[in-house]
């Protein structure tokens, strides 16, 4: 679920910048449960060596907002993600 993770915060970071508490409830809300801070922020800061993901801090506060490399790849893991799952989603909307 790792790479899931992944995608998701960079999907949620596409629509605007949040800091890690925000990413964690917008993920809760599609998941049904938070992460885990402990799997949270090692993904975050991986986003953010591999130049994906900007962090600001504000006092105590980081806000993460999405480069343009990260953009870029939000778009390839959208289409790679529609190629592999989307039969799944367009057979579920036949039941």
């Amino acid at each position: 679920m790792r790479g899931m993770l992944s995608f998701q915060i960079l999907w949620l970071l596409s629509k605007g910048k949040m800091h890690g508490e925000m990413i964690a409830e917008e993920i809760e809300k599609r998941r049904g449960e938070k992460p885990k801070p402990g799997t949270l922020y090692p993904a975050l800061k991986e986003l953010s060596n591999k130049g994906l993901i900007n962090g600001s801090r504000h006092g105590k506060i980081i806000v993460y907002s999405i480069t343009s490399d990260g953009r870029a790849a939000v778009k390839v893991a959208t289409n790679y993600f529609c190629r592999s799952f989307g039969d799944i989603f367009e057979e579920n909307e036949r039941r």
